[in-house]
């Protein structure tokens, strides 16, 4: 799984470089992604520009990974979310609890970055 991570100030940024978040990837996802919350990163932002599509799974993770961060008293967050996932999200209710956000710098202006 093609994954890099970034900072703007106090905010991790998470970037998937895969056109596809879907089961098999899940893995090395979560894994690196739970690690920060371990570590104590409170605010997340992963940005899914290159992500066109992902299955079930995967917004299974993204919930499981949102409520990690909560319960830790952190915010993750999503950014560059093209239409066909957003419908996904918006199907599934995930964008209930997941802020969702078409670009990187609207999502960094919601953590007061």
């Amino acid at each position: 799984m093609h994954l890099t991570t970034d900072r703007s100030d106090s905010v991790v940024i998470v970037r998937v470089g895969e056109t596809r978040l879907i089961y098999p990837l899940l893995s090395a996802f979560a894994e690196t992604v739970a690690a920060l919350i371990k570590n104590g990163e409170h605010k997340i932002l992963i940005d899914v520009s290159q992500v066109v599509y992902l299955d079930s799974s995967s917004i299974g993770c993204l919930m499981d990974l949102y409520r990690q961060s909560a319960t830790s008293g952190g915010t993750l967050k999503l950014s560059g979310v093209h239409e066909r996932v957003r419908t996904m999200l918006t199907m599934t209710g995930a964008q209930e609890f997941i802020e969702i956000h078409g670009d990187e710098q609207s999502a960094l202006d919601t953590f007061g970055v």
